[in-house]
C-alpha cells in the first residue's frame, strides 16, 4: 500500500505520514528532507550566479547519509532554502528516482512532501492532502524550535510560511495542488491524535471501497 501525504509547511502532513507509517507497519520518507539537504549543501551559493549548478550537482550526488541530521534539516533556514532549490527543474528531476524507487519497495511505504501525490506517486493506493491556516503552522513550528532551544521571531516566521507557499504554488517545475482524488484533511483545530485518527480514518474507508470494486 502506498500511502502519499501532501500539504504546505508545518500543516501537521511530516506527523500524520509518520504515525500512519507506524500505524501500519509501512517504511516512510519525509521527501522534504531531501531538498532540505540539497539547499543546506548549496546554501554558501545562495544568491550567486553558481547557485542553480551547485544544486543540480548536491542533488545528483544525494544518498541516505546525507538526510542524518534532522535538527538542521527542519530548521526555518533550510525551509527557505529547500523552496529555493525546489524550483529548479534538473534538481526535481534527480530526486524524483530515489523518490520513486522509495515508494515502489515491496509492500509500500509512506511519504509525505508536496507533490507525491501529484508527480511522485500518481497511483498511489490513498492520497492525502493536509492543510492548516498560516498562524496555526506558524504557532507549531514556533513551538517545535522552541522545544529545541531556539529563539523564534514569530513575525518573521509567519511571513516565511507566507512567502514559501507562495514560491511553491507558483514553482514552475511543481505539483504543489491537491491532487482530484486526494482526501482534505484540514488539521488548524485538530492536536495530534484527533488528526492522526481522522488520517487513519481516511486511509480505511478508501481501502475498504477499492476492495469493493
Amino acid at each position: 500500500m502506498i500511502i502519499a501525504v501532501d500539504g504546505p509547511a508545518a500543516s501537521g502532513k511530516g506527523t500524520l505520514a509518520s504515525g500512519l507509517a507506524r500505524h501500519y507497519g509501512l517504511p516512510h520518507l519525509d521527501t522534504g528532507l531531501l531538498y532540505r539537504a540539497v539547499g543546506r549543501a548549496v546554501s554558501d551559493w545562495e544568491d550567486q550566479p553558481g547557485f542553480e549548478d551547485a544544486a543540480i550537482a548536491a542533488a545528483r550526488a544525494l544518498d541516505a547519509s546525507h538526510l542524518a541530521d534532522v535538527t538542521e534539516l527542519t530548521s526555518a533556514r533550510s525551509g527557505v532554502l529547500a523552496s529555493k532549490v525546489a524550483v529548479i527543474g534538473p534538481v526535481r528531476a534527480a530526486l524524483f528516482d530515489y523518490q520513486r524507487n522509495f515508494a515502489t519497495q515491496p509492500g509500500g511505504a509512506v511519504l509525505d512532501g508536496r507533490d507525491i501525490g501529484t508527480n511522485i506517486c500518481p497511483d498511489a493506493d490513498v492520497k492525502l492532502f493536509i492543510q492548516a491556516d498560516s498562524k496555526a503552522r506558524m504557532e507549531r513550528r514556533a513551538r517545535q524550535l522552541e522545544s529545541r532551544g531556539l529563539e523564534v521571531d514569530r513575525y518573521a516566521l509567519y511571513h516565511q510560511i507566507e512567502e514559501r507557499d507562495a514560491r511553491d504554488m507558483a514553482n514552475p517545475n511543481g505539483g504543489f495542488y491537491k491532487a482530484d482524488d486526494a482526501h482534505l484533511l484540514d488539521t488548524t483545530l485538530l492536536d495530534i491524535e484527533a488528526a492522526l485518527r481522522a488520517a487513519i480514518a481516511i486511509v480505511e474507508t478508501t481501502m475498504a471501497h477499492k476492495a469493493k470494486l
